[in-house]
């Protein structure tokens, strides 16, 4: 709602929390965004503030006990503050346990789901108009949401539920956006979605998309996180492949490998699929930097199942990998699932693919020393620099730090060429300048 609409004065200054991931900040970026187009200015001191904003995440237990976190401090403001404004915004008003929270936080003046930002102040929600956002990203890297909500109703997910069906914008509204950014100094530009592959409504789809960005004018390049496997087609692999603004890595969670799992999981893939694939992207694209994710523990998952995942790890060599040992969801199928796993047993599982991953990891980097690559400048410090490799995405993966030389001669957002001194425990590099 608009200060105006409440009878109270417009808020002088604004204090943002955000919590969760790269497509939760845009809806922060939008929600600051609006509210420095209304005259509002941005605080980094609660203290100071007239306005205090949570954005939350609640796509896992651990999501939401921080959330719970940020608004008991949130509340605490507003005890300090009575005549300032509380808002809570994000999943965690999507979530079955909504009314609890509600009635747990009487302090909050405003609940608004991501589908309802629009009670904050007019803005568009994954609409057509180009948003008003106050970047928050690092100022060469901004993330460009082409789609919002979630058709795939995997058995684990609440995605669904918190943030609704797939919405996508259109290409032009998305080129219209990209223009603007890579206007304003924005070298990176990474596609973000729910499921960026099941992009596209009205015969549009993400190969479309690829292709416009493709005709853009600037130095500037995209990456492609959130990808579907079961949404892949060889048009789209192939546009990717010819594309020279692409940055070749990719993200796709597979979960699992095993039919057994896959079809318990409702992944609309089966093993094969995923396999053959995983070929294809290799084939086409050579170098590219593959990531995904998997889940260890889901219902059913038998000493089988999980060989099976192990073996297959091994064989695609993901150059990145994470995995989350199963955790049930109420109101998720998965939920009320028989043959649930013991939790120690998923951990343990979860343990061992990355300990095994740790070492292929280590392998690889201890390669790379003494070789030569251009990576991304992302931050200078007095003594060194921080950027990363092309399979690197901000925030999420390692990072290369360079030693720097008397006299400085490239800033943050620059690529610059680099040979890799040393391989560091965690999976970072060190690096100097190549004279």
């Amino acid at each position: 709602m608009t200060a105006k609409k409440c009878g109270a004065k417009a808020p002088e200054l604004l204090y943002a929390v955000s919590l969760g991931c790269p497509k939760n900040l845009v809806d922060t970026e939008m929600i600051t965004g609006a509210f420095i187009n209304a005259g509002v200015r941005l605080t980094f001191e609660p203290e100071a503030a007239s306005v205090y904003l949570i954005n939350t995440c609640a796509f896992l237990a651990s999501a939401r006990a921080e959330a719970q976190e940020a608004i008991e401090e949130g509340a605490a403001w507003k005890c300090e503050h009575p005549g300032g404004k509380l808002i809570v915004a994000g999943c965690i008003v999507n979530h079955p346990d909504a009314p609890r929270w509600k009635e747990t936080f009487p302090e909050v003046d405003l609940w608004a789901g991501p589908t309802e930002l629009e009670k904050i102040l007019p803005m568009p929600v994954c609409g057509n108009d180009v948003p008003l956002r106050l970047q928050l990203t690092l100022p060469h890297v901004a993330y460009l949401r082409i789609a919002d909500g979630c058709d795939n109703r995997c058995a684990y997910c609440l995605i669904p539920t918190l943030r609704g069906n797939k919405r996508s914008r259109t290409i032009n509204s998305c080129v219209a956006e990209a223009k603007q950014l890579i206007e304003v100094g924005v070298k990176e530009l990474i596609l973000i979605a729910q499921d960026t592959t099941a992009f596209g409504d009205n015969g549009e789809k993400l190969s479309g998309l690829v292709n416009a960005l493709e005709e853009l004018p600037g130095a500037f390049r995209y990456r492609i996180l959130y990808t579907h496997p079961a949404h892949y087609t060889d048009e789209l692999i192939g546009t990717l492949a010819q594309s020279k603004k692409f940055i070749p890595a990719l993200d796709i969670p597979l979960q699992h490998i095993s039919d057994n799992m896959l079809e318990r999981m409702n992944r609309h893939t089966d093993s094969k699929w995923i396999r053959d694939l995983v070929k294809k992207l290799r084939s086409a694209i050579p170098g590219i930097t593959l990531r995904t994710t998997f889940i260890t523990g889901f219902p059913g998952e038998s000493e089988e199942d999980f060989k099976e995942l192990l073996e297959f790890a091994a064989e695609a060599r993901f150059e990145r990998l994470g995995v989350f040992a199963f955790s049930p969801e109420p109101g998720t199928p998965a939920f009320d699932m028989t043959d649930q796993v013991p939790r120690e047993v998923a951990d343990r599982r979860a343990k061992e693919i990355m300990r095994r991953q740790h070492l292929r990891t280590a392998a690889a980097n201890a390669k790379l020393v003494g070789t030569v690559m251009e990576i991304m400048v992302d931050d200078i410090e007095e003594s060194y620099a921080v950027g990363r490799t092309d399979g690197d995405a901000p925030e999420i993966d390692q990072c290369v730090y360079i030693a720097l030389p008397r006299k400085v001669r490239f800033a943050p957002g620059d690529r610059i060429k680099v040979r890799i001194t040393g391989a560091l425990k965690g999976g970072d590099l060190e690096a100097e300048i190549l004279r």
